[in-house]
């Protein structure tokens, strides 16, 4: 048996521009390719038809597809991933093992125990970054400690990423160091000339195909170019809708950071807020358990349950609450500023935990990423990281009025709003916002 390099795909299903995978195929053996369906993610989802689990089974056999067409094979296995690598090392003369670093703390303590399992048996471990543009060690203080707040942290990065620009033949400006793509299709030929078993069925893994749609992964420029304008409005088709594809890695973090600093620097911020808070999540791990201030482990939470179901179900008396809530449920998405109001509601107008509405967030969201949705509820509840605390309360008429002025994507998921089927308002604004100084302020 000849000795063959394994590149094992996790967030990166692309085959172009895939930084480990590229390395992988430059190395000195043949590459079989590798995706393990991770029993310990999957048994952890509530829903059966769940959105995410159709889509990257959809895209894992595009992917299969796409290396058999090119004289090679993709080995899919459903399992814990140490038992799936145990039974690999006994298969196959492994040499290496190539993929992209992941920086959530259950990938982390997963990649130490293969990388383990791999060296005990003379098998080498090499893993690089390919979703991020920056990870955690590399925009950091002068003192070596991570940045906590995003303002003097994004500036680091622009200059850091200015510092090293190459010319580029054919391309009328410079193009970064570190937005330079992977050529990694190009040496597809060095695939290992190997058929493998088929993939497993959804029925399989105990799934069932979800009909929610997915957005498409192809964008026009202008969208981009007037991100800025056009992205606070939830009834114009002004954001990107790419959350998805960046957390699954179907598409180039390097290629979409490139084509915004040419764009919009409006969007090539939002790029940099996944950094900051992958960076976040790297070093302060402690986030996925609590709040990054620690003082607001003690907010007398009032927590209740009847009025957290009413904020699932849209149902707040709130119109631009609902809406984006009703649009959750039926579509696995969100628009970011909406995301911020209901947030900014549960966790003020409520005094309900955002550890309740992150984790109805990670179950309902097709783009559900844990950093960035940590962060984010963080930033909502005043708990995290932002230098303007817990003061800063949403007011939803307000937020209605300026952002959704002529009711339209009020009316296009709340269609009863106006008449004598829709609540009343649940809770007074004023008086919620009081309450809401007063526990926060006693801490």
């Amino acid at each position: 048996m000849s000795k063959i390099s394994i590149f094992w795909f996790r967030r990166d299903l692309r085959l172009e521009d895939n930084a480990g995978l590229y390395r992988a195929l430059k190395g000195p053996n043949p590459v079989l390719p590798l995706f393990i369906f991770d029993w310990n993610i999957l048994s952890e989802l509530e829903d059966r038809d769940d959105a995410r689990v159709t889509f990257i089974y959809d895209e894992i056999s595009r992917l299969k597809k796409e290396l058999q067409e090119a004289g090679g094979d993709l080995i899919v296995r459903y399992g814990k991933p140490e038992n799936v690598w145990e039974t690999l090392l006994q298969e196959y003369e492994v040499d290496a093992v190539y993929t992209n670093r992941d920086y959530e703390p259950y990938a982390k303590e997963r990649d130490a125990k293969i990388r383990l399992m791999c060296n005990k048996q003379d098998v080498e471990f090499f893993h690089f970054k390919d979703q991020v543009i920056f990870d955690g060690g590399e925009v950091l203080k002068s003192d070596g400690d991570p940045y906590v707040v995003f303002t003097p942290y994004s500036r680091l990065w622009k200059k850091k990423l200015s510092t090293r620009m190459v010319d580029v033949a054919g391309e009328e400006t410079p193009v970064s160091y570190y937005f330079q793509s992977y050529p990694s299709k190009k040496y597809l030929k060095n695939l290992a000339k190997e058929r493998t078993a088929e993939i497993p069925q959804l029925s399989e893994m105990g799934f069932t195909r979800s009909s929610i749609e997915i957005p498409d992964k192809s964008i026009q420029r202008k969208l981009v170019k007037n991100y800025k304008e056009n992205r606070n409005f939830p009834a114009v088709d002004g954001t990107s809708r790419l959350g998805i594809h960046f957390r699954f890695g179907t598409i180039s973090i390097r290629e979409k950071a490139r084509s915004a600093q040419d764009l919009s620097e409006t969007f090539l911020n939002e790029l940099i807020w996944r950094d900051f808070y992958s960076m976040i999540l790297d070093h302060f791990p402690k986030v996925v358990d609590g709040p990054f201030r620690e003082k607001y482990e003690k907010i007398p939470w009032r927590n209740r349950e009847d009025e957290f179901e009413k904020w699932c179900q849209g149902k707040t008396g709130y119109p631009i609450v609902d809406a984006g809530m009703r649009q959750l449920n039926q579509t696995g998405y969100m628009h970011n500023r909406v995301r911020m109001v209901v947030a900014s509601f549960l966790t003020k107008h409520l005094l309900i935990n955002w550890q309740w509405g992150e984790k109805y967030f990670a179950r309902k969201l097709l783009d559900f990423d844990l950093a960035s949705n940590n962060g984010g509820w963080q930033w909502a509840a005043g708990t995290g990281t932002d230098a303007a605390p817990y003061f800063r309360i949403f007011n939803p008429a307000s937020q209605q009025q300026k952002f959704d002025k002529d009711k339209k994507y009020i009316k296009e998921w709340v269609p009863e709003f106006g008449t004598e089927d829709y609540p009343e308002p649940m809770v007074e604004h004023k008086m919620a916002r009081e309450r809401c100084l007063e526990a926060y302020g006693s801490v």
